[in-house]
């Protein structure tokens, strides 16, 4: 179970404050996959760094009743300088897992041949993206928080770490950020839409997919 607690995160942009979420409750249940909708700029990535305390929010706390991994897809917990098996051994210490065998699986997984032992600021994107993901997948979470799993590597690549996200979803709960409506009814049991600061739950995952769409059709918020 994750909840927060009066959570809110404002940015002070350009002499302006922008709100990403303000005084916002709500709880994440256990066990369960739920997609996290939203426009772009509607704050979906921010609130995933806040879940995982990547970010501190500006008031207000995040609770969790078990692990929550790093937000996947997001690689600016990566050290540039270091390597990726450098990056790897650094947050399986971080976790607590066996250092030899996270290196193994993601070096496996990922990839990314030679560049593995590389410093990840020699990276493109999408080589930060599989570094990240194959890192997270290697350690057993309770609740994984997922950034655009389906725009990692090329079809191949994605059919592989959909299947592997759907074994971990398995015996875990998941946080996912996706702009995919078929991803969302495939991986998700419900979803929870996000705008101008709040959140929408629903159990049914089409009337969340209408709300959504409703959503993009009207001016962005100023």
């Amino acid at each position: 179970m994750i909840k927060l607690d009066r959570l809110t995160k404002i940015f002070a942009m350009r002499g302006a404050n922008k709100v990403v979420v303000k005084d916002l409750t709500a709880v994440f249940p256990s066990g369960k996959s739920v997609a996290l909708l939203g426009r772009n700029g509607a704050g979906k990535s921010t609130l995933l760094r806040l879940i995982s305390g990547s970010l501190r929010p500006s008031s207000g706390r995040v609770l969790s009743t078990g692990t929550i991994s790093y937000p996947v897809g997001f690689s600016g917990s990566f050290h540039p300088q270091l390597t990726g098996a450098q990056n790897t051994r650094f947050v399986a210490r971080i976790y607590g897992v066996d250092t030899d065998e996270l290196v193994d699986y993601v070096r496996d997984f990922a990839e990314l041949g030679p560049h593995f032992y590389m410093p990840v600021r020699t990276y493109s994107s999408g080589m930060k993206s599989r570094l990240s993901f194959g890192v997270s997948m290697g350690i057993p979470f309770d609740t994984y928080l997922v950034d655009e799993v389906t725009s990692v590597g090329d079809g191949a690549f994605r059919a592989k770490s959909v299947a592997v996200f759907d074994d971990r979803r398995a015996r875990a709960g998941a946080i996912v950020v996706t702009h995919s409506p078929p991803m969302v009814k495939r991986m998700c049991d419900m979803a929870v839409v996000l705008e101008n600061g709040k959140v929408v739950f629903y159990d049914d995952i089409d009337a969340a997919l209408e709300h959504h769409e409703e959503n993009m059709q009207k001016p962005r918020p100023k």
